[in-house]
């Protein structure tokens, strides 16, 4: 009987906390800092960032980065 009310206790505090309004923990002037490439998992992520460009323009057939562009290496 007592573990039924424990666990209903904990079920009911669950249910109440969904009531709660969603604060994020980043303010938006600090989500700029995320999108450095500093804080990439590679060991140099801005010379990374230039070879997936030099991939993308030259070959055309490299995507999904983010890159824009075309083959013909003009941008």
């Amino acid at each position: 009987m007592r573990v039924r009310a424990i666990f209903l206790a904990v079920a009911l505090v669950g249910l109440l906390e969904g009531c709660a309004p969603i604060e994020p923990w980043v303010k938006p002037y600090e989500r700029e800092h995320f999108a450095d490439p500093i804080m990439s998992f590679n060991r140099d992520p801005i010379s990374g960032t230039y070879i997936d460009h030099v991939f993308e323009s030259r070959e055309g057939a490299r995507g999904a980065t983010g890159g824009v562009g075309g083959g013909c290496g003009c941008n």
